[in-house]
């Protein structure tokens, strides 16, 4: 069954998280030399094959009693949130594939997510989410959603949104959301 809430908790945490990370980058970039609906293709399998990953390793955690995880959950969130707070922005170069067509075009979008985003905060993120809510299909689809909308928005309009917002407020918010739940979960670890 799926949460509203938790789904739209997920949601905002993580596209928060990720808005400021590579993948609006990437898509930007990708979405000025390639058909955007190619570069999303590969760009959302991608996201979808890391967020089954993390909600797995998420679930796994649930098997454990529900201080440590809530323990382990506030740690790993304050971590994140610290990780947001010291990050810097580097770029990374993008190779061109050598045609245009969809299997190439997409399989340059997956590889370079798959690869770029491995291990990357916002799928600790998921696996955390996952393990605090134990609502894996909730979890999954706001993180899916949130990293889907993020790579759209970096495709065709990453420019324009960050011209608007600045990319230091969008990432300061996302780290206060991560800090304040990971000290909400320290929290219910102690108390419970």
């Amino acid at each position: 069954m799926i949460s509203i809430t938790v789904t739209a908790l997920v949601f905002g945490v993580i596209f928060l998280a990720e808005l400021p990370d590579k993948t609006a980058l990437t898509g930007l970039v990708l979405g000025t030399r390639y058909r955007a609906s190619y570069v999303f293709a590969g760009i959302a399998a991608a996201f979808l094959l890391h967020v089954a990953l993390a909600v797995a390793a998420g679930s796994v955690l649930t098997l454990l009693p529900q201080q440590i995880v809530h323990a382990l959950t506030g740690v790993l969130f304050l971590g994140g949130g610290a990780m947001l707070l010291k990050k810097d922005d580097d770029e990374e170069e993008i190779k061109k594939p050598a045609d245009q067509s969809f299997w190439k075009v997409a399989g340059t979008g997956f590889m370079l997510i798959l690869v770029a985003e491995f291990g990357d905060l916002t799928q600790i993120m998921t696996a955390n989410l996952a393990a605090r809510y134990d609502a894996p299909l909730s979890v999954g689809l706001g993180a899916v959603l949130a990293l889907w909308a993020v790579a759209g928005l970096g495709i065709v309009g990453g420019k324009a949104l960050m011209k608007r917002v600045p990319l230091r407020l969008i990432t300061k918010i996302a780290a206060l959301l991560m800090l304040t739940l990971g000290v909400w979960s320290l929290w219910e670890a102690v108390a419970g």
